[in-house]
């Protein structure tokens, strides 16, 4: 902050309210200030304003399952807890400027590693942070545009090999009810059922159905694929929240309908039939995304690695039905 202030002409404290967001600092002072916290890539450290104020800016949620609905964070605290580390998450809630808040706040606050989810398209503000020495693991897919450690589950493998069971019980017009394709997970897994409806022939328009996760949409998918003159026999949804609308649209308009979906979950034993699912091992994923971080922590030079983890098809009744319509 001193050399913040020299490059400024201001006084120290003039920093300090600067970095504090003041809002009693004259915007030209302001100016002055940024600029020189740009020239000089100065970045706070929140470790220090807490030890000085007696304040961390941080509160702890000790509940009962925080990772409940997140089946691979409940598998890195479970890592992470068994390496003698403590994991505090937060959600970006799918927001870009959510996330970037998020991650900066863990940057400032010098946290030892970052487990990334990835949302945005553009994760710039991350490049002085790891040229400083940032320790990151990307999880579920990569951040784009930056040579980053990632765990990636298979995703062109799952939907390869859920297309093809659902084939060898005899489909032929098979649906796809995805996520929004600006999630990487989501283009992968919708670009690989394009390519096997085109390896059977088919035309893809009419049977892909992607989008955000709203339940009017994904309803209005349903029914528009399992209508008209040649109506789908089969369905794969692109994940959990995706296969828990798709059964629900199921339950009140069809039930001779084939599914798979992807992800696994513990609603998909409580159904009739059983779901089929493409599962993702989380256990691998959680521990590989520690083990990645614990070696970038402690050997910052080692090459950026990625690892794609295998998933596996469980078969429980919903992909193994035939079609009941020519």
């Amino acid at each position: 902050m001193v050399d913040v202030a020299r490059e400024a002409g201001v006084a120290l404290r003039t920093v300090s309210r600067v970095v504090n967001d003041d809002a009693t600092v004259g915007a030209e002072l302001v100016e002055r200030v940024r600029s020189a916290i740009a020239a000089l890539d100065y970045r706070p450290d929140e470790r220090a304003r807490h030890l000085r104020l007696g304040v961390t800016g941080t509160l702890g949620a000790a509940v009962r399952q925080l990772s409940h609905v997140n089946p691979v964070l409940r598998a890195v605290e479970r890592a992470a807890r068994a390496a003698g580390l403590m994991v505090l998450a937060a959600s970006t809630e799918d927001d870009e400027k959510i996330e970037r808040h998020v991650v900066e706040s863990m940057c400032r606050r010098r946290f030892d590693g970052i487990l990334l989810e990835p949302i945005g398209a553009d994760h710039g503000y991350l490049v002085p942070e790891l040229a400083a020495g940032l320790s990151l693991v990307a999880v579920d897919r990569p951040v784009l545009g930056l040579e980053v450690d990632c765990v990636l589950s298979d995703n062109v493998a799952g939907i390869e090999t859920a297309f093809a069971h659902l084939v060898a019980h005899g489909h032929r017009r098979i649906a796809y009810i995805g996520d929004d394709e600006r999630i990487y997970t989501a283009q992968e897994r919708a670009t690989a059922f394009r390519a096997c409806l085109r390896a059977q022939g088919g035309a893809a328009d009419a049977m892909i159905h992607t989008g955000p996760i709203q339940r009017e949409r994904i309803h209005r998918a349903l029914e528009s694929a399992l209508s008209g003159p040649s109506p789908a026999t089969a369905v794969i949804t692109g994940n959990a929240t995706l296969s828990v609308e798709t059964v629900r649209w199921f339950r009140d308009h069809a039930d001779d309908v084939a599914i798979v979906g992807f992800d696994d979950s513990e609603l998909a034993t409580l159904l009739r039939p059983d779901l089929t699912v493409v599962a993702q091992d989380d256990a691998a994923i959680g521990d590989t995304a520690i083990t990645m971080l614990r070696t970038r922590i402690a050997e910052p030079a080692t090459p950026v690695r990625k690892v794609t983890v295998p998933v596996t098809l469980r078969a429980r009744g919903s992909g193994e039905t035939t079609p009941k319509r020519p």
